[in-house]
Order: structure tokens, then sequence, then C-alpha cells
């Protein structure tokens, strides 16, 4: 269910999904996506939601902390992963979580994992952790065909309502492009330069200031036929979806306690919302008109948001 409404959801959240190679979303287990992480838990509800086998998602373990939350994540397929500044006690929870994906694993399970180990709205790829190549040897020194696919994510804008977004597959990394070496440590080292070297191919490297740069490799040319035809569907979905917006946009505000969860926060928001939103306009225009045309109203607030995001500027210089 949740992952039928995403996937409405990022057709309208996203104005664009562009992808290098969308055969990509065919692979099949046991599989590790190594990814960047510019837009925090937004990047598992996107990677989550575009393949096709299920993908479970490692997140930070402080969010893991409450009983309800640990159940409702690990749901949602969801693991912890914890991080020094969270606390030095909880880093040999981190011994059950790999346990738990090599079991994964085994079953031909997809694993998304964010090699930076921390979220930052940029367009830079930062130093790698270790935590990536440590679970891809210990599933190897497992036996397990494991695949280590390089995921680079590349948004149009952290803060804008219908961005598009850049989703650059590398190639491949199997098990034996490290076997020439033995230890730990140097086997750590030829795994993370090699997964930097797949993810530095896909990662835009573009500085924030770099306002002339940034439209050159985000944005994505409209036609001046689809921006015509879609301008008065697009101004009827800003009239019919500028009160859930705004809530939501308010609530992340006001409840952004981090820099650079804000996109992750407003759609959250919607996500809960936007379903109740609909279906009350829906039943009021129905016991208004008494006429069952009312029952076309998710269609035609789905279709005018979409429109709206397609004709809208796609840059905040724009």
């Amino acid at each position: 269910y949740l992952k039928l409404i995403a996937g409405i959801a990022i057709r309208i959240f996203f104005r664009k999904i562009v992808i290098n190679h969308p055969e990509r979303l065919r692979e099949k287990g046991p599989l590790l996506l190594a990814s960047n992480h510019p837009n925090s838990f937004l990047d598992s509800v996107l990677l989550n939601t575009i393949f096709r086998q299920p993908v479970w998602s490692l997140a930070r373990g402080d969010v893991f902390k409450k009983p309800l939350f640990r159940k409702l994540l690990t749901a949602v397929k969801i693991l912890p992963v914890y991080r020094t500044s969270e606390g030095v006690e909880n880093l040999a929870e981190n011994y059950k979580t790999f346990d738990a994906c090599i079991e994964l694993f085994k079953k031909n399970g997809i694993i998304t994992i964010y090699s930076e180990g921390k979220c930052i709205n940029e367009w830079h790829l930062r130093p790698l952790k270790k935590g990536t190549a440590r679970l891809a040897i210990k599933a190897w020194d497992e036996n397990i065909p494991l695949r280590v696919l390089p995921v680079a994510l590349n948004y149009s804008s952290f803060t804008r309502f219908g961005k598009n977004v850049f989703i650059n597959f590398g190639e491949i990394i199997t098990a034996d492009e490290i076997a020439d070496h033995s230890a730990d440590g140097p086997r750590n080292l030829a795994f993370n330069n090699r997964l930097r070297q797949e993810l530095g191919k896909g990662v835009y490297e573009i500085p924030s200031s770099d306002k002339k740069q940034a439209q050159e490799k985000l944005t994505v040319p409209v036609s001046a036929l689809k921006k015509t035809i879609l301008f008065l569907p697009g101004v009827m979905g800003w009239l019919i979806n500028v009160l859930p917006f705004m809530f939501a946009r308010k609530n992340a505000i006001s409840r952004l306690k981090e820099p650079g969860h804000y996109d992750s926060v407003v759609m959250g928001i919607l996500l809960l919302i936007y379903p109740l939103y609909v279906l009350l306009l829906t039943i009021s225009l129905l016991l208004i008109t008494h006429s069952w045309w009312s029952l076309l109203f998710p269609l035609v607030a789905l279709f005018s948001a979409w429109s709206y995001v397609q004709v809208k500027p796609q840059m905040s210089n724009e």
C-alpha cells in the first residue's frame, strides 16, 4: 500500500526522474545499493519505490530508540546503523544489523546503504565511510554472490516542490575485483577506491554558488507546446493543492531540528495528509452535487498537481 501511494507521490513531488540505466531497476538480489546521501530519507523513499524488488534500507540508529518507532521502521524494511555521535555504547548494535543484512542477502534481498554516512544537501561526493566495504566483504567471506551497485543521486533542488532528480548507476562491483587483498585494511581501501571511482562518475560536482552550472546540469527542457497545453490545468493544480502544501511546508520548518531534512519532512507530511485531504474534498463535492462525477475528483487533483509541477520554474533563479 505504501509503495503504491509513494509511487504516485514521487511522480508529482519529482518533476522528472532521469535514470542513465533504467534496466538496473530490474536487478535482483543479493544486491547492495551503495549510494551517496544528499537528501535524508527521501533518498530511500525514491529508491525503495522505483526498484521492482523490495528494498531494505539502513538508517541512523537514534530514530529507533522508541519501541513503537522501531517496530514501524522494521515493518517498512528499515534497519538501524549507529554512528559514534549517537553513542559509543550503541556501536555493538551494528553487528546485529550486519548479521540481519547477511540473512537478507542469503534470501536474495536488496539493501541500500549510504556510503558517505551522513546526509548533507550539496552537489558533491564526500569521503566514504568503511561500513559499505565491511558489509560487502563480510558477505563475500560467507560465499554469498553479492553484487554492489553504485548509485549516484543528484537533485535539482533541496527545497523546491517539483524537482528533477538524476539517478546515475555505476558499474557493478563484485568480489573478484578485490580478491588480491587478504588483510581487512587493504581490502576495505581497495573496495572504497573502486566504489569512489564509480560514484565519482555519477555524482555532480557543482559549487552551491554556481547557479549557471547548476541550471545547465539540473534542468530538463520543456517544449512550448507542453507548457501551453498544461498551463490551465497547472493553474487549477495550484488552486486545488496549495493548502496541503503550505500546511506541510509550515510544519516542516517548525519541526526541522537538523539541516538537510526539509524535503523529506515535507514529503512525509504530504504522504500522511494528502489522501485524507482529497478524500474530504471528494466527499464534500459528492454531498453538494449529488453526482457520481464527483468521484473523479481525485484524478483531477492528481493530474492538475502534476501539470503544475511540469510548467512551474525548475530552478530558484528562473
